[in-house]
């Protein structure tokens, strides 16, 4: 990914504990967090709020609206947009001060870890949803295509903002609705300044192979050599139980 100017990041990230233990340990049941950054030279900042790392909503910078992850939420609780983009000015004007302060000192880049998982178990022609998971980078900057037979594709596929972790680096996912099939396969192709070259992590259909004529002879040959064990033994349990039964008729009643 091309990089241009000295990269700069600032962000705010206050978490509000929750817990039914009255102990003098900090222990929570559930976290809520308000996280929000600017950087540049993406000139780009984010505002959300996560709950026990889950999404619950943040503010679209452009349309300059709340967005919430699930729309019950938004019948339930209601979030000022304009709160979020004063904070991000007051983050901006914050972010220029350290960038003087430490000499224009540049972020350090911390490349991803990229993951592609299914959203339940493939069949041909099921409709299912491929995940792209990009773990563990910073700066919040990625560039992320699907492919599809080596070609991009663009319909349907939708993404996260980016989720704060613990440790003060991001994770996002990417998501694409697709029909499972054996003549297609997927790339998803992850793009950071912390990456050499563009990571690409591939995923296709595996159909079983099917056995081969030898291996399905043996297993017949096999499955006939027990059931003539069964017949043998069955038959010997049998002659016995006639003889046994012959043997108390003769001695009669004592």
């Amino acid at each position: 990914m091309a990089q241009s100017g000295v990269p700069g990041l600032g962000c705010f990230i206050m978490a509000v504990l929750m817990s039914s233990h009255q102990t003098w340990a900090i222990k929570a049941d559930h976290v809520i967090i308000q996280a929000e950054f600017y950087q540049t030279p993406e000139q780009s900042g984010e505002f959300m709020f996560d709950f026990d790392g889950d999404e619950i909503f943040h503010v679209d910078m452009e349309k300059k609206e709340t967005v919430w992850r699930l729309e019950e939420f938004g019948r339930f609780a209601s979030f000022e947009a304009q709160g979020a983009l004063a904070n991000i000015a007051v983050d901006k004007a914050n972010l220029e001060i350290m960038m003087k302060r430490s000499n224009y000192t540049p972020n350090n880049n911390e490349s991803p870890e990229v993951t592609v998982l299914l959203n339940s178990p493939a069949e041909v022609g099921q409709p299912n949803i491929l995940i792209c998971f990009v773990d563990k980078f910073s700066p919040p900057v990625l560039n992320v295509t699907w492919l599809k037979n080596g070609k991009p594709v663009t319909t349907g596929v939708s993404e996260t903002v980016f989720l704060p972790r613990e440790d003060h680096l991001f994770r996002k996912f990417y998501y694409l609705p697709f029909l499972p099939s054996v003549d297609e396969f997927y790339d998803c192709q992850v793009d950071h300044w912390g990456l050499d070259k563009p990571v690409l992590k591939h995923w296709e259909l595996e159909v079983p192979a099917p056995l081969p004529e030898t291996t399905e002879n043996v297993v017949c040959i096999l499955g006939l050599l027990v059931g003539l064990v069964g017949i043998v033994v069955g038959t010997i349990f049998i002659i016995k139980g006639v003889r046994k039964g012959n043997a108390v008729e003769r001695r009669g009643p004592l």
